[in-house]
């Protein structure tokens, strides 16, 4: 099962569409997650049109109405693998430990926020991925977003990609 993991898109706030990199990933994917911050209901509209499992949570930057269809939080079992989404997680210091306390029976958390890639595994085994942002890197190298593939109950080849303007 081939995943993709998206956060902090902010379209049209920090780019007019996703890039078509971004969306030939979205093709390519079996389950889509979005870790919120979608900004424009329109954008969401879009990914629901596409026949691939979407999962989605809101962010901070998302008004009432895309806070009156996402959820804050969001669980789903894949293929033997228990994940779970928020938009937000607090700083970095003490991340794994709250992270671990706040989603006891995940098996992979995904968030976003920070706009900053991230891949942690907590003492307890919590897998922690933030994918970045497609749109606005901030203070990164380079707009990114994750893809993986679950097999089996096994999480595989977890790769940060770098989108191309």
């Amino acid at each position: 099962m081939n995943i993709l993991l998206l956060a902090d898109t902010h379209v049209p706030r920090r780019a007019r569409a996703l890039p078509g990199q971004v969306w030939a990933a979205v093709e390519r994917a079996d389950v889509v997650f979005h870790a919120g911050d979608w900004v424009d209901e329109a954008l969401l509209d879009a990914f629901e049109q596409r026949p691939q499992q979407l999962v989605g949570v809101y962010g901070n930057n998302d008004g009432p109405a895309l806070r009156a269809r996402l959820p804050e939080s969001a669980a789903v079992a894949l293929d033997g693998v228990r994940f779970a989404m928020i938009h937000e997680t607090g700083p970095a210091k003490g991340r794994e430990q709250r992270c671990e306390a706040l989603f006891p029976d995940a098996d992979v958390l995904v968030f976003g926020h920070s706009h900053i890639p991230w891949d942690t595994t907590t003492p307890g085994g919590l897998r922690l991925l933030n994918p970045g942002s497609p749109t606005d890197r901030r203070r990164q190298p380079a707009c990114t977003f994750m893809t993986l593939t679950v097999d089996n109950g096994t999480v595989r080849g977890v790769q940060l990609v770098e989108v191309h303007r």
